[in-house]
């Protein structure tokens, strides 16, 4: 009498049952439901299995399903469903509804690319579910806002890096809090591509380490994303700077950026270079995000009580340390994350505000050497990890 919910043999626990597709069915079945209740209120008398006050509930589910399926709308997003290299990276269509409480809707301009984005979708780092969007920078304007939300309008060029992940789409829901408000003065384009990079830049050389005049510092990959930020900060607040990089060309931008000394370490030996360019004392502290090929040479680098930063592993995890490496000289050793500098809203807009300020006082020069298609992310993916770009890459959504 009230019809079967039928779902297909495509549908599985791996695979359930999609919210448009579960609305249309449950729609039909509600119907029957309803002009059942119609017709026994008409003759007041029961007949069947379900009461008047069932029927009633149903009916009541079937208006907040039809609302909540009503408000879902398709847009383009990168999926990952596995781990693997960039051909894991899928252009596909997903759902995205509207904003609750405490969140809003987001159009992505631009969406920045990071290193940390081929770690999840190498699976160096978990991602909470699967599938899932990966990117973790981007800057959009506000297309909704939730109930009650103050203090962020529709219209308003926002920015956001770190979590959550999910920045490699054409639109999102974001909370809130994690949002930061783009001065009208920089482009959404320089925003992206600062904003994650940029920050960890600055609590690297102020806050992780605190970079004075009279320092000498290393930096490894210092023409990458924020390899250059960190050139240009120390430069800024005094210090010697020496930075490896793998290209002439590479080396003649990290000059630009503010290196006193670059090494070519595909041609020579980093660690007697440092040797020689400080005359044997080594260097106060290291900024290392390549990991594996690097870090025994890096902590080799610094002098006594000097600090080694590692803050990425772009050629794999380093071996293990034995405590004793470190008590050799008193070394510190740390491996920071931007999230864990920027946890409440004041770090979080206090952080932001002085990029922004270093931006407008050209402290910092953002280098954005590439641009891609967000569609064709699997592309700057490979050709970030085959060391073929340099400076800031950047994802534009199809369309913009």
């Amino acid at each position: 009498m009230f019809g079967l919910l039928v779902i297909s043999k495509e549908d599985s626990p791996e695979k359930p049952i999609s919210p448009r597709r579960l609305g249309l069915a449950t729609r039909g079945v509600i119907r029957r439901l309803q002009a059942y209740s119609y017709n026994w209120r008409k003759s007041y008398k029961y007949s069947g299995h379900y009461s008047f006050a069932v029927i009633t509930k149903l009916t009541k589910f079937y208006h907040e399903l039809s609302s909540a399926v009503g408000a879902l709308k398709m847009v383009k997003a990168i999926r990952v469903h596995e781990v693997g290299g960039p051909e894991v990276l899928k252009w596909e269509d997903v759902e995205i509804g509207e904003p609750k409480d405490g969140e809003i809707k987001v159009k992505n301009k631009a969406v920045g690319l990071n290193f940390i984005d081929t770690y999840f979708r190498k699976g160096v780092y978990k991602a909470p579910t699967f599938p899932f969007t990966p990117g973790m920078e981007a800057v959009g304007v506000v297309t909704a806002v939730g109930p009650g939300l103050t203090g962020i309008k529709v219209g308003e060029l926002v920015a956001y890096a770190g979590n959550p992940m999910g920045a490699y789409t054409e639109e999102q829901i974001l909370p809130a809090d994690k949002m930061v408000p783009v001065p009208p003065s920089i482009d959404p384009i320089i925003a992206a591509s600062v904003m994650l990079k940029g920050m960890t830049a600055q609590f690297l050389v102020h806050q992780c380490f605190k970079v004075e005049p009279g320092h000498t510092v290393l930096i490894h990959a210092a023409a990458g994303g924020v390899g250059s930020l960190l050139c240009q900060l120390a430069n800024a607040l005094g210090a010697t700077v020496i930075g490896t990089v793998s290209t002439k060309e590479k080396a003649a931008q990290a000059k630009e950026d503010g290196c006193h000394h670059v090494i070519l370490y595909k041609e020579e030996d980093f660690v007697t270079r440092v040797n020689e360019i400080t005359s044997g004392k080594g260097v106060e502290v290291v900024y290392d995000s390549v990991g594996k090929d690097t870090f025994e040479g890096s902590v080799t680098c610094l002098k006594l009580r000097g600090c080694m930063v590692s803050f990425g592993q772009s050629s794999g995890t380093p071996d293990p340390v034995p405590l004793s490496a470190l008590a050799a000289k008193s070394l510190f050793l740390t491996r920071p994350s931007m999230m864990h500098y920027t946890i409440t809203r004041d770090e979080l807009l206090q952080s932001a505000s002085e990029v922004f300020t270093s931006l407008a006082a050209g402290i910092l020069k953002v280098r954005v050497n590439h641009t891609y298609p967000l569609s064709q992310a699997a592309q700057a993916h490979a050709d970030l990890e085959s060391r073929k770009t340099s400076g800031s890459v950047v994802l534009i959504p199809d369309g913009n």
